[in-house]
C-alpha cells in the first residue's frame, strides 16, 4: 500500500482484535517513531502489550474495546509542539495504515498508565493513536466542502487543489475540520481555526498536504 493509498483507506478504528502486531511491522514503526523524534525533537514511544490505558470507564464510554497497543505522543512544553504531535504523530499513523494496521487518535478516552512510558524533564504526554488490527477498517468522516477550507481562483495551481484534497481526509477532533488553506506566490499559508486540539489538527493536515502536492515544490508561510 502506498502512502497516498493509506490516506485514502485510513479511518478511525475503535475497535481490535487480539493480534499481536508482526515484529517486521514494530521494527519499522520504531524507526519512524526514532526519525521523528530526531526531526521534530519529541519524545515518541511505541507501547505495545499494554491494556490498562483503554481499561477504562471513559475508554468504555468512547466505545474502545481490545486495545493493548498505542503510541504515545509525549513531548517538552515549547512553542509549536502541538502542530508537531500533529504532524509526526499521522505520519506514524499513516505507515502503520500501509502495514497493515488500523489507528485511532485518541484525545480524552484513555488513562495515562505512566508505567508504560518515559518522561524527560519538561515533557508531558499530550495525546496518544490506538493502534493494531481493526474489527472493522472503520467508516469514511465526512468532509466540508472544497470551498469551505481553501481559496481557489482561476490562478491556483492544481497540485495546490489536491493538496487540499488530501487535508480533507485528515482526522481531526470531532472532525471539526477547522482550518483554511491559502496561495500566493509559490507559498502554501493554512490557519486553524477555533475548537479543541485545532494547533494539532494544523500539523495533521499540514503533513496531508504534503503528500497530495506530490513532487510539487512550495514553501510553508511564515
Amino acid at each position: 500500500m502506498t502512502i497516498e493509498e493509506a490516506i485514502e483507506l485510513r479511518h478511525a478504528v475503535r475497535s481490535y482484535r487480539d493480534e499481536s502486531i508482526e515484529q517486521t511491522s514494530v521494527k519499522l514503526l520504531e524507526e519512524c517513531i526514532e526519525q521523528c523524534n530526531q526531526d521534530g525533537g519529541l519524545h515518541i514511544q511505541l507501547i505495545l502489550n499494554e491494556p490498562q490505558a483503554f481499561d477504562s470507564f471513559m475508554a468504555h464510554y468512547g466505545k474502545f474495546s481490545g486495545v493493548k497497543n498505542y503510541i504515545a505522543l509525549i513531548g517538552k512544553k515549547t512553542k509549536g509542539i502541538d502542530e508537531k504531535i500533529g504532524y509526526y504523530g499521522e505520519k506514524i499513523a499513516l505507515l502503520a495504515q500501509t502495514l497493515g494496521l488500523n489507528t485511532c487518535w485518541v484525545a480524552m478516552s484513555y488513562k495515562k498508565v505512566k508505567t508504560a512510558f518515559r518522561f524527560d524533564e519538561g515533557e508531558k504526554l499530550y495525546l496518544v493513536i490506538a493502534l493494531g488490527y481493526g474489527v472493522t477498517q472503520g467508516v469514511a468522516h465526512v468532509s466540508k466542502p472544497l470551498d469551505k477550507v481553501c481559496a481557489i481562483d482561476r490562478d491556483t495551481p492544481s497540485w495546490f487543489v489536491e493538496g487540499v484534497k488530501s487535508a480533507l481526509l485528515a482526522p481531526t477532533a470531532i472532525n471539526q475540520q477547522q482550518f483554511f488553506f491559502t496561495y500566493e506566490n509559490g507559498c502554501v499559508a493554512v490557519k486553524a481555526g477555533l475548537g479543541f486540539y485545532t494547533k494539532v489538527d494544523l500539523g495533521i493536515v499540514k503533513y496531508h498536504f504534503e503528500i497530495g502536492v506530490r513532487d510539487n515544490q512550495f514553501k510553508w508561510a511564515d
